[in-house]
C-alpha cells in the first residue's frame, strides 16, 4: 500500500506504551548504530537513520505520542495513507458539508482533546529545548586530520538570577487562579451537535499554569535570556563536506525542566589548489617532460603529508595513473587511510628552434616515429647545404 510506514514503536525495538526513558535509551543507541558518519556510502544505514529519527520525533513528543498511540500514523501524519489529506475522509462527507464547526474540538470532546484545539497532554510537562544548527568553515586539511574550533554560539539559556522561574528574587510564581494550575481551561461551544464542552490552553497563564505578578527584571518574566557561549568543537580526522558533528546538550534550554536540545554543526569545506577528494581517496597530478617521461625518473610528489619519492619508469606515457597507499583521507573514527592517485601529465614543449626540430626529427627517425609531412621539408633543408 502506498504510503505504509512501518509502526514506530517496531522502528526503536520497543513494545507500545513504552516509557519517555526508554524511547530515549533506544533511540540513542539506534541513532549511533546507524549515523552516517559511522557507515559511510551506506544508503541502507542512512534511510534507517531517517527513520529512527522519524520515529523518535513521535515518540519523544507527548502530545504526538498521544495521538499516534490513539489513531496511528494516520494521527500524526495527515498524509498518510490513501485518505490523501484527511485521514477521517471514510467517515463520508458529511463532516465537511460547510458546516462552521471545529473537527478537531468535536474529536476533542469526546477523546479528551486529541486533536487541534485541545490538550491531549499537560501544556507544562517538561519539554526538550531545540536544536541549534551552524556552520564552521574548514581547511581542506583540517577536514583531513581533524581538527578543535571555537566558536560563538546564541544560546537560550535559563535565566541565571530567577533560575528559569520568571519571578523576581524573593517571590515565586503563583498558581493561576483561572485554570487552577492545569493550563488548560474548559469552554463551551455551540456546534451541529449541540453545546459541546472542550478544552483550551489557558488566555491567562498561557498554559503555563502559572502567574508572575513580580516578574524578574533580567529576563523580563519570560525564565530565559539569550546569551553568545563559546563552544569548543572537536572535527574528527576524515570528515566531508556537508556532514555533522552534533554535541548533545549544548543547544537551548528545555522548557518545564526538560533537557536542553542539541548543537548540530555541518562542516563546509574550502578546495584545495592541488588536491581532490573523491570519498577516502585523494587525486592529484604530476608534470613531467617529455625527457622524464621517456627516460624516467625518481620524482618528488606532494601529498597531504610531505614530500614523498617515487620511481616512475621509463616510457611513462601521459594519463598514466600511479597510486601511493595510505596517503588518502583517514577513514572516519578509525585508524585505516585511502590512497594517493596521481595523474602523470607529459609537458610538451612549445618554441623549438631549427636546430632542435632537426633533432627531434632525428630522434623520431631513429624510433622509427617520424612525423607524417615532415620528411620532406628536412629533405629539402638537407639538399640546400
Amino acid at each position: 500500500m502506498a504510503g505504509q510506514k512501518r509502526d514506530y514503536y517496531e522502528v526503536l525495538g520497543l513494545s507500545k506504551g513504552a516509557s519517555e526513558a526508554e524511547i530515549k535509551k533506544a533511540f540513542r543507541r539506534l541513532a549511533k548504530e546507524n549515523h552516517p558518519d559511522v557507515n559511510p556510502d551506506n544508503q541502507e544505514a542512512e534511510a534507517r537513520f531517517k527513520e529512527i529519527n522519524e520515529a523518535y520525533e513521535i515518540l519523544s513528543d507527548g502530545d504526538k505520542k498521544a495521538k499516534y498511540d490513539q489513531f496511528g500514523h494516520a494521527g500524526v501524519d495527515p498524509n498518510y495513507g490513501a485518505g490523501g489529506g484527511d485521514p477521517f475522509s471514510g467517515f463520508g462527507g458529511g463532516f465537511h458539508g460547510g458546516m462552521d464547526f471545529d473537527l478537531g474540538d468535536i474529536f476533542g470532546s469526546f477523546f479528551g482533546g486529541g486533536f487541534g484545539g485541545g490538550a491531549s497532554a499537560s501544556p507544562n510537562r517538561p519539554r526538550r529545548g531545540e536544536d541549534i544548527h551552524m556552520n564552521v568553515s574548514l581547511t581542506f586539511e583540517e577536514a583531513v586530520f581533524g581538527c578543535e574550533k571555537e566558536l560563538k554560539v546564541p544560546t537560550i539559556i535559563d535565566c541565571e538570577v530567577c533560575k528559569g522561574t520568571g519571578a523576581a528574587p524573593g517571590t515565586t510564581p503563583e498558581t493561576c487562579p483561572d485554570c487552577g494550575g492545569r493550563g488548560v481551561r474548559q469552554v463551551q461551544r455551540r456546534t451541529a451537535f449541540g453545546v459541546m464542552n472542550t478544552t483550551a490552553t489557558c488566555d491567562t497563564c498561557h498554559g503555563t499554569g502559572k502567574r508572575i505578578t513580580t516578574p524578574c527584571s533580567t529576563c523580563k518574566g519570560r525564565g530565559k535570556v539569550r546569551k553568545s557561549q563559546k563552544i569548543s568543537v572537536k572535527i574528527p580526522a576524515g570528515i566531508d563536506d556537508g556532514q555533522t558533528v552534533s554535541l548533545r546538550s549544548k543547544g537551548n534550554a528545555g522548557l518545564n525542566g526538560g533537557p536542553p536540545g542539541d548543537l548540530l554543526v555541518t562542516v563546509q569545506v574550502r578546495p584545495h589548489p592541488m588536491f581532490e577528494r573523491e570519498g577516502i581517496h585523494i587525486r592529484s597530478e604530476i608534470h613531467v617532460s617529455v625527457v622524464q617521461a621517456i627516460l624516467g625518473d625518481e620524482l618528488e610528489v606532494e601529498t597531504l603529508d610531505g614530500k614523498v619519492k617515487y620511481t616512475m619508469p621509463e616510457g611513462t606515457q601521459s594519463g598514466t595513473v600511479f597510486r601511493l597507499r595510505g596517503r588518502g583521507v583517514p577513514r572516519l573514527h578509525a585508524s585505516t587511510r585511502g590512497d594517493q592517485f596521481v595523474t602523470v601529465v607529459v609537458d610538451i614543449p612549445g618554441g623549438l628552434n631549427a636546430e632542435q626540430k632537426e633533432l627531434l626529427e632525428k630522434f623520431g627517425e631513429s624510433v622509427g616515429q617520424t612525423a607524417a609531412g615532415k620528411s620532406g621539408f628536412f629533405e629539402k633543408r638537407k639538399k640546400k647545404k
